[in-house]
């Protein structure tokens, strides 16, 4: 009631308060007078002036959602922001030439985004939404200034395709990331079976040398054993010394075979005559593999 009381107070006084960031129009006979400033305003009413209104100079946001189709037949719906504001120095046209800035703003982002969008595949919307939003920018400037407001900012902030396309998109990315998880789990394997076979590979040739070299000082040991006992022996042939030696190891390798607990029974030919044979066997498979 207070407030009341003092707005009819103000209006007997013909005083009339303009806000911060607001602009006050006032008329003489139904006719633009001028603009008022914030802060406090003589209007007399009884020589024909009163306060046709105010003018916001505060930046407005306008949210706007368009439907439309894509190049591949998509349909989504594209949800924009517009930022404005009236200009202080077209306040007439600002508050004139327009019932509702509001309404007059959408047709154009509507008008812009119809046009652009149905030149572009659905991946193109995404990636060019800030090319359209440059678009209606630059739109909405040329023909909202004629009005006397300023578009401040423009913004894609949203591309929502139909839902059914929208679970199409993600199956495809699950996929398209499977397979690449796919490929490289499949590269490691490969790698670490390469890796494998070149490790069995290098042991296996170390293997064989140590063999080799096992086998060559064996060889060695036995010639020199032959060559020694040859020299500290008169009138002994390298062959005596060799059955010698044969026979001395086929008796300690019957002796381990004796005394090993795990052995199995086996079954050889037992006699003087059998260890010449075995000496023999064993002379003529030197021979050959020296040859070889």
């Amino acid at each position: 009631m207070m407030m009341q009381a003092g707005e009819e107070m103000g209006n007997l006084v013909c005083c009339y308060q303009v806000d911060q960031y607001t602009l006050g129009i006032t008329e003489k006979f139904g006719s633009f007078e001028r603009v008022l400033q914030p802060g406090i305003h003589l209007v007399p009413w009884i020589f024909g002036r009163k306060l046709a209104g105010t003018l916001t100079l505060r930046v407005r946001q306008l949210d706007i959602s368009c439907e439309t189709k894509t190049k591949d037949n998509v349909f989504v719906t594209i949800h924009a922001s517009v930022q404005f504001c009236a200009l202080p120095d077209k306040a007439f046209d600002a508050f004139y030439r327009l019932t509702n800035p509001k309404t007059q703003i959408q047709p154009y982002v509507y008008d812009v985004i119809r046009a652009t969008v149905p030149k572009l595949l659905l991946d193109d919307v995404f990636e060019q939404k800030g090319d359209i939003a440059r678009a209606v920018a630059k739109e909405l400037e040329k023909s909202m200034s004629a009005y006397g407001y300023r578009i401040i900012r423009t913004l894609i902030i949203d591309i929502e395709p139909d839902a059914q396309v929208k679970r199409a998109m993600n199956d495809i990315n699950t996929a398209a990331r499977h397979r690449e998880a796919a490929k490289e789990t499949a590269e490691a394997e490969k790698t670490l079976q390469i890796k494998r076979a070149e490790g069995e590979a290098e042991a296996k040739y170390l293997s064989g040398l140590g063999i080799a070299r096992q086998r060559q000082a064996i060889v060695d040991g036995l010639r020199d054993s032959v060559l020694g006992f040859s020299g500290n022996v008169p009138g002994a042939s390298a062959k005596d010394v060799m059955d010698m030696i044969l026979l001395t190891q086929y008796f300690d390798t019957m002796k381990e075979i004796g005394a090993s607990s795990k052995s199995s029974t086996v079954f050889i030919p037992h006699g003087p005559g059998a260890v010449g044979d075995i000496a023999s066997q064993i002379r003529e498979g030197l021979l050959q593999a020296k040859h070889v």
